[in-house]
């Protein structure tokens, strides 16, 4: 007798009408059945008769704590899949999320990330993609069926009754409007159909412009967009929730062109017969695709065997992790193309984590240390984040270091026109740490580096980051031309103000400037600099990056570095990708790496790192970091992460404690200081 084969167990989040419809796939599926329906008014009306079998818990954390359930779907509005989403990998459940996936690529990113540290599958639910119509398609247009594809058009639109302010594809709150609720449709379309013609999977757009109405609700109610590809394809998508567009998918190839119609349905929601219609100069041709199988069927068995082997994402045809990051990389362009943010994304909505949670303080992943001059510990790393231009997309970065146990906030009135540290302020004001945090500012950037420059910059910064004070200050260049006193006495201006509460110092200044600024200090009663923000690394700068930049990296630095006590705030800490994958003596197409760091003294150091790291079960980029922690001044790395992966693999580097020793090995090779352990 031959046991029943395993069949994932799984329980829906949101009982609304797409879950009525997988719930119908799931019934239909050979992996799947349906255990659990969680809902937040488990007494409407309808739900034992919608989800016949089901169990009707009371809210969501009862599906997540339910021991019966391996596997959720989330068919809540779009503004909760990330929360969700998070939550349900951290209780150990696999999730098949409705798209889009987040609001952004980066709330999508920690849904990712979360999924991975978990162990547990993640993934997006665009039925179309596991329909056998789709393998199909690709393989007409990967056998030159319409010769080269030159051109995409695709659409999905419908029209509301009129507007109903009440209803979420209107409501701003709820993330309405035709883009993230079926323009990921066409896009996704598109950048698979450019994949295929380019023998890859799929294919991201290296230009993307964009253009729609926004109702009285403020959100798009149509838009359409183009996309280029690297490869010439151009893509135009568009769609709708207050205008019935054709909804036909077209493929335009030198020898003809594919037309499908409705293809988001492939052959029917219950099965059917899908056409594919092949138009050439010599007449038409139509390919059937025959499928008894319900449509929402394809996406269950394919996440259920996802799961059944182990699999944390989508096989493809199917979203894969990074095929749904790109995807949505495109809808935020496509969105800041129009001027569209949601409220619910803005500041004063978003008071929370991106798991739903109150801000935690006191984390201890990232130490603290005593810096002379500032008035709280600081953490041994520093943040930097040049990369966003939204409070919803750069506090997830921002929440996750602080509860990491990182304070020190590196910014700059240069950076993003201003916009760093707008959403620096933003945060510190939203979250209630700015006393727990360590501010650091910058100005007086080339080419308006002079005295005058800084106290009018420096209020400019104060009003962007809503505080009074900066805790560190470091003039942004130097400007040699000007007597050095008077910088001193301009930034000393600020300390007696009250608007610089710590040390301050230079970003990119020379040795003899920094001695000349400080003997001039004490000479004149003036408080002295006190911290230097220069590039170190394990790697030694041979040329500067940027003009103007100045490394400390060399033997008389860390010589004066130690003598001084100086602490320094090392920009490049990692040598810019020089202790990854991306460097090596064979690898010259990089232009900056090869003429920043390429020379046989730095490749003898990225070669010992590489052997430390193997020996320690860690990557060379942790034992560059740790090296640059090591140092016997006070040294804080900037650390620049994009995303939560890559802080958390920046923190590995605290994990490793190197002796003097270690220090002057990684430094020289010497062999009486080569690391044993």
């Amino acid at each position: 007798m031959t046991s029943e084969p395993q069949k994932i167990r799984w329980g829906i989040l949101g009982p609304g009408t797409i879950a009525k419809a997988f719930a119908g796939g799931v019934a239909h599926s050979r992996t799947g059945t349906l255990v659990a329906i969680g809902a937040r008014n488990p007494g409407k009306s309808g739900l034992a008769e919608n989800f016949p079998g089901a169990r009707i818990l009371d809210g969501y954390e009862a599906l997540l704590t339910d021991p019966d359930v391996d596997a959720v779907y989330i068919s809540t509005p779009h503004p909760s899949h990330a929360e969700w989403a998070i939550r349900a990998a951290e209780a150990g459940k696999h999730v098949l999320c409705e798209k889009p996936m987040g609001l952004t690529a980066f709330e999508a990113d920690a849904m990712i990330h979360a999924a991975r540290r978990a162990g547990t599958f993640l993934g997006e639910a665009f039925m179309y993609r596991l329909h056998p119509q789709t393998a199909k398609l690709v393989d007409l247009v990967r056998s030159g069926a319409i010769g080269e594809v030159r051109m995409v058009k695709s659409s999905f639109g419908f029209a509301m009754p009129g507007f109903m302010p009440e209803h979420r594809l209107y409501a701003n709150d709820l993330a309405g409007g035709g883009i993230l609720d079926v323009g990921g449709y066409p896009v996704s379309m598109a950048r698979l159909i450019a994949g295929a013609a380019s023998g890859k999977p799929f294919a991201e757009p290296d230009k993307v412009a964009g253009a729609a109405h926004l109702g009285q609700s403020g959100v798009d109610e149509w838009a359409s967009a183009l996309l280029h590809f690297p490869n010439g394809i151009v893509a135009e998508v568009s769609c709708g929730i207050s205008l019935a567009q054709d909804n036909v998918l077209r493929v335009l190839g030198t020898k003809g062109r594919i037309d499908v119609a409705d293809f988001w349905y492939a052959s029917g929601r219950e099965g059917g017969t899908g056409e594919i219609r092949i138009i050439r100069s010599g007449g038409e041709e139509v390919v059937e695709v025959r499928e008894d199988r319900w449509l929402y069927a394809f996406e269950v068995d394919a996440a259920g065997e996802a799961i059944l082997a182990g699999k944390q994402e989508f096989a493809w045809p199917g979203m894969g992790w990074a095929d749904s990051l790109g995807n949505l990389r495109v809808l935020d362009k496509w969105r800041a193309a129009i001027g569209l943010e949601y409220e619910i994304e803005k500041p004063e909505k978003r008071v929370d984590t991106i798991s739903g949670r109150r801000l935690r303080s006191g984390g201890t992943t990232i130490p603290k240390r005593e810096i002379p001059g500032l008035p709280r510990p600081a953490s041994c790393l520093a943040l930097g984040f040049e990369d966003f231009r939204t409070f919803s997309s750069g506090m997830i970065l921002l929440d996750a270091y602080f509860e990491a146990g990182g304070n020190v906030f590196d910014t700059a009135f240069i950076y993003g026109s201003g916009y760093t540290e707008t959403l620096l302020g933003q945060w510190l004001k939203n979250r209630g740490v700015r006393e727990q945090a360590v501010v650091i500012g910058k100005g007086a950037h080339t080419p308006l580096c002079y005295p005058d420059v800084i106290g009018k910059q420096l209020t400019q910064s104060l009003d962007r980051l809503q505080t009074d004070h900066v805790d560190v200050y470091f003039m942004h260049r130097d400007d040699p031309d000007v007597p050095v006193d008077e910088f001193v006495d301009a930034m000393d201006r600020e300390v007696r103000a009250g608007r610089i509460r710590g040390p301050f110092g230079g970003s990119n200044w020379t040795r003899e400037r920094m001695d000349e600024a400080i003997a001039y200090a004490e000479r004149t009663g003036k408080q002295k600099p006190g911290a230097l923000s220069n590039n170190f690394s394990l790697a030694e700068m041979l040329v500067p990056i940027w003009p103007g930049c100045v490394t400390s990296s060399s033997d008389d630095w860390k010589a004066w570095l130690t003598a001084r006590q100086m602490p320094n705030f090392a920009w490049s800490s990692q040598g810019r990708g020089f202790f990854t994958g991306r460097a090596g003596r064979d690898q010259r197409d990089n232009e900056e790496l090869v003429r920043v760091w390429y020379s046989e003294k730095n490749f003898g150091r990225r070669d010992r790192a590489i052997e430390l790291a193997n020996r320690l079960g860690k990557s060379p980029i942790h034992v560059a970091l740790a090296y640059v922690l090591a140092q016997p001044f006070p040294s804080v790395p900037l650390i620049g992460p994009r995303t939560l992966d890559e802080l958390e693999d920046s923190l590995q580097a605290l994990d490793i404690a190197l002796s003097p020793d270690d220090i002057a090995w990684l430094d020289s090779g010497s062999d009486q200081h080569r690391r044993t352990g």
